[in-house]
């Protein structure tokens, strides 16, 4: 088994630079799609407004249709969220068909339903990455989602997941003791999962200011080492949200992120349901191109850090220079000894000059078997 899933992390760090390098080429494309196929769940977090007691499975026919039409539109990353996806009778199936349409497969789930073999089943179909939010050590009046419910479904996926597995924590939810969340980092990292912490917003996806305690767990969390792109400890959108900030940036929900309703329309995240409310399968590149244009009044002070993660890459592909340097100076700050790793300087050297990335580019991009702006265009397509 071991052997097995080195080779599937492998298969899936090819398929994330392809997914890179996709959105470096195009920028019409969507690049992350959370797409809701139950909205009952089995909690009821008192933070949440995700979730009902009594939908029903979206039929699976159904689902892979609206799968079928993402993969039209060039979507390199789907999300199943919820509601509580386990609860789905068909979640393989639906798994299979992302992947099948050449997808990222991921998963975010309260973790209550994994056994074992519901393990192996998502190894089988083919499933990359699984998140579970733990919000504390032992179960209050906010939360559930404890390490002292989950701590063995956590042992079962260190032992049989084949996929990618993370451990969030939400801050600013109200629970008891805010400092568990350093606990859970640790357990995770115990069992060779990555750790994030996340801030919680209101019902509109607005930020909700940190407590002085919960800031300190934070700043915890930013400053322990972690990968030099690691979104959620060293991006300066998450710094601004925990200090109350607001934050200048151009959000492309609608157009780089989409959000997919049990009802099958396109909204720009889960917070933000209505907007632009167009079924998917009426949606189309126009949809896409003008809704990622258009100036959202909610960014400034947004905490939905996938929506603000699909933007970073787009700043890296139209200013690569200054998104880079901003990269490494965060981390400089975080760690003032911090020396870039050979292959930042590699891929800096390769694709910072612009003689040197029309070359390298146009060899990555052929590696990959993705066609170039130009030769997209000298075959009508649209570059994905």
């Amino acid at each position: 088994m071991r052997l097995r899933k080195h080779v599937k992390e492998a298969g899936r760090k090819i398929r994330e630079i392809r997914m890179f390098a996709r959105a470096m080429q195009s920028d019409s494309h969507p690049i992350l799609v959370q797409m809701v196929p139950i909205r009952r769940c089995n909690l009821d977090c008192s933070y949440c407004n995700e979730y009902d007691k009594v939908s029903n499975p979206v039929p699976l026919d159904v689902l892979l249709g609206r799968i079928d039409r993402l993969g039209e539109l060039g979507a390199t990353i789907i999300t199943l969220s919820g509601g509580e996806p386990t609860l789905h009778p068909d979640l393989d199936a639906i798994i299979r068909r992302i992947r099948e349409r050449g997808a990222i497969a991921t998963l975010i789930t309260n973790g209550l339903l994994l056994t074992p073999e519901r393990i192996e089943r998502l190894n089988q179909a083919g499933l990359d990455y699984l998140q579970i939010s733990i919000d504390n050590v032992r179960p209050d009046d906010v939360s559930k989602k404890s390490l002292q419910v989950l701590d063995l479904k956590l042992r079962w996926l260190a032992e049989h997941a084949e996929f990618g597995v993370t451990i969030n924590s939400v801050l600013g939810a109200g629970v008891r003791y805010p400092q568990d969340a350093l606990a859970v980092s640790r357990r995770a990292r115990e069992l060779g999962f990555s750790s994030t912490v996340g801030i919680l917003h209101d019902h509109t996806g607005q930020l909700t200011p940190l407590s002085g305690e919960q800031q300190q767990v934070y700043e915890q969390f930013r400053a322990r080492k972690s990968s030099l792109f690691s979104f959620a400890h060293f991006d300066s959108f998450q710094d601004n949200v925990s200090r109350g900030l607001s934050t200048e940036w151009h959000c492309r929900a609608g157009g780089r992120f989409l959000y997919i309703c049990e009802d099958g329309l396109v909204h720009y995240c889960s917070q933000q349901r209505g907007r632009p409310g167009i079924p998917l399968e009426q949606y189309t590149v126009d949809d896409l191109r003008r809704e990622a244009a258009r100036v959202k009044g909610c960014a400034p002070f947004c905490t939905i850090s996938c929506v603000h993660q699909t933007a970073m890459l787009d700043d890296f592909r139209e200013r690569p220079r200054e998104t880079l340097a901003g990269i490494l100076d965060r981390r400089r700050a975080v760690d003032p000894a911090f020396q870039p790793p050979a292959l930042v300087g590699m891929l800096s050297w390769m694709f910072l000059d612009d003689r040197r990335r029309g070359f390298f580019g146009k060899v990555l991009l052929n590696a990959l078997g993705i066609k170039s702006k130009r030769a997209a265009r000298a075959a009508g397509t649209t570059g994905r």
